[in-house]
């Protein structure tokens, strides 16, 4: 019998960067991104105050979600981000998937999602979307 895949040793977190160009703003996320380990780290408040713009931010023209570090994510994760996503469209700021892994992709195809986040295979390439 095979043994089901674990995330050991990682919790869910979300750090906030500015990036090199002024108003790019980058969130790295780590570990599973699904509903118990999201609100098991972080409170709703919590997790929806981390995607606003934070008071003496520059206007923001781009986000970066850096998925490098997801194994995974379940609806939840996925509703995150498609909510990021509208609050962004109605912003005019633009969204980049960076560093998204094959499991991941499958989801955002499965729901056809795909086509409304450019992706790219790592952060350093975000500006050239």
């Amino acid at each position: 019998m095979a043994g089901a895949q674990v995330w050991k040793n990682s919790k869910f977190t979300i750090d906030r960067n500015q990036g090199k160009a002024p108003g790019t703003v980058i969130f790295r996320l780590s570990g599973p991104f699904t509903a118990r380990d999201m609100h098991g780290a972080l409170s709703p408040d919590q997790l929806r105050n981390t995607f606003e713009a934070e008071e003496g931010d520059a206007p923001h023209v781009l986000h970066i979600m850096d998925l490098t570090e997801v194994p995974y994510m379940d609806s939840a994760g996925l509703g995150m981000i498609v909510s990021h996503y509208v609050r962004c469209q109605g912003r005019g700021v633009r969204l980049v998937l960076a560093g998204v892994s094959p499991r991941v992709v499958q989801l955002l195809e499965m729901t056809k999602v795909d086509g409304f986040f450019p992706r790219v295979g790592a952060v350093e390439e975000a500006d050239r979307v």
